[in-house]
């Protein structure tokens, strides 16, 4: 994929195809993928250095619709009608970790207005706390202050409390949260949808024979939905669950159920064992099961993006191990203009910020109530950014292009590409 997607064909699209073409030029420039050819280093100038916790701003009084006259116009861009896109991010958490990741989120979006220079566009960020109340109340400012798009905010309960402010007032809305049940039409998700990992991790290992699997799943809502979408997905290719328990959160609690999959095992009753968790709780988990003989040289250990993580390659029952995740390349070229503007080096998830601005600089060209409408950003083609090509769909869900990594001792590496365009659709 080279450019952004045309949309339909009809002759009112001209408009639209030209300037998401001309977008499509600066959307695209952070992430070739041309095959076999490295692509040389990004030259680009390091920004500025931001305030990394944009200060809440003086909340407006609400009112019945929406007064242009009250609309923000800061005084440097003059006469000029700025492109207003709102940041809802829960700034003001009282979570540490929350506040990390929101305010690495508001610096690649800052990093994409520099890229891509994007002098028009009025970035507003609103602090939500982390809660359904907060983000009611961000929302309503940020549309008070004439948002024509709102990006974020991060988790579902937020973004079921924006929602129906947004429709309301036909804004929309591309949030970051991975809980597909919160999308809908207006509501879009630019996240890693967790269905879609699960569908490209067993498809893939169908595909090399593998029909018969064991699950590990953490307890807790997220265990619950992993469950659904990976019997859904090995009953789909007329696969097996052989063996599968749910393990708690606490690793000493974790030797019981690691075992009850292990004596399932006998001897070959599975080809390959999932474990849908990441981070610590893996690390806790994966080690025990040739504890109990499993061994990852015959059963095929899986799971899903929750595994795009570099300190994996360290724990050895994990080498070779299969994960499904964006094409790294753009990522990799991402990160090293980050470091180089913050010195530092983001959440694996703060990329998503960075493509949610470069979409709304992509589609600012166009005119004032094309540019951000739901058939503009339902183009069947998609988009592309640092994290592979996506595209919105009508009904709220989100589709990715994702590769299969495999886990080495020297790093990660992709054993089955992820596909450059949406021709034919992917899950």
């Amino acid at each position: 994929m080279t450019t952004l997607a045309r949309p339909a064909r009809s002759s009112r699209f001209t408009a639209l195809k030209t300037a998401i073409a001309l977008g499509a030029a600066l959307f695209m420039a952070a992430c070739d993928t041309t095959p076999k050819q490295p692509s040389p280093p990004p030259q680009v100038q390091v920004p500025p250095r931001v305030e990394v916790t944009p200060p809440p701003a003086a909340t407006p009084p609400a009112t019945v619709g929406r007064d242009p006259s009250r609309f923000v116009t800061p005084a440097f861009m003059g006469t000029e009608r700025p492109v207003r896109v709102a940041l809802l991010l829960p700034f003001n958490s009282p979570r540490e970790n929350v506040r990390t990741l929101s305010n690495a989120l508001y610096n690649t979006a800052q990093l994409a207005l520099f890229e891509f220079d994007a002098a028009n566009m009025l970035l507003i960020p609103k602090p939500t706390g982390g809660t359904a109340a907060g983000a009611r109340q961000a929302a309503r400012e940020a549309l008070d202050a004439g948002a024509e798009l709102i990006i974020g905010p991060l988790f579902a309960e937020e973004v079921t409390a924006v929602a129906p402010l947004a429709r309301e007032y036909k804004v929309p809305v591309v949030a970051f949260s991975s809980d597909s049940s919160v999308g809908g039409p207006g509501i879009h998700l630019l996240s890693f949808p967790l269905d879609q990992d699960v569908e490209r991790i067993v498809d893939y290992a169908s595909t090399q024979g593998m029909t018969r699997f064991a699950a590990l799943y953490p307890q807790g809502s997220y265990g619950e939905r992993v469950r659904a979408a990976f019997e859904r997905a090995v009953g789909n290719r007329a696969g097996r669950i052989v063996a599968s328990t749910s393990y708690p959160a606490d690793p000493q609690s974790m030797y019981d159920p690691a075992q009850r999959v292990a004596r399932a095992y006998g001897g070959g009753t599975y080809d390959a064992l999932f474990m849908p968790e990441g981070g610590q709780g893996l690390k806790a988990m994966a080690p025990l099961l040739p504890y109990y003989d499993v061994d990852p040289r015959q059963v095929k250990f899986f799971g899903t993006g929750a595994w795009d993580d570099a300190s994996l390659t360290r724990e050895p029952p994990l080498n070779a191990a299969w994960y499904p995740a964006p094409p790294p390349e753009a990522h990799a070229q991402f990160l090293e203009r980050y470091r180089r503007a913050y010195g530092a080096t983001p959440p694996r998830i703060a990329s998503l910020g960075y493509d949610a601005v470069s979409l709304a600089v992509a589609l600012s060209g166009l005119p004032e109530g094309e540019r951000y409408t739901q058939e503009t950003l339902t183009n069947e083609d998609g988009f592309a950014g640092v994290d592979g090509i996506f595209r919105f769909n009508s009904d709220g869900s989100t589709e990715r292009g994702l590769a299969i990594l495999e886990i080495r001792p020297t790093g990660a590496v992709v054993i089955d590409p992820a596909p450059t365009s949406f021709n034919p659709r992917v899950f």
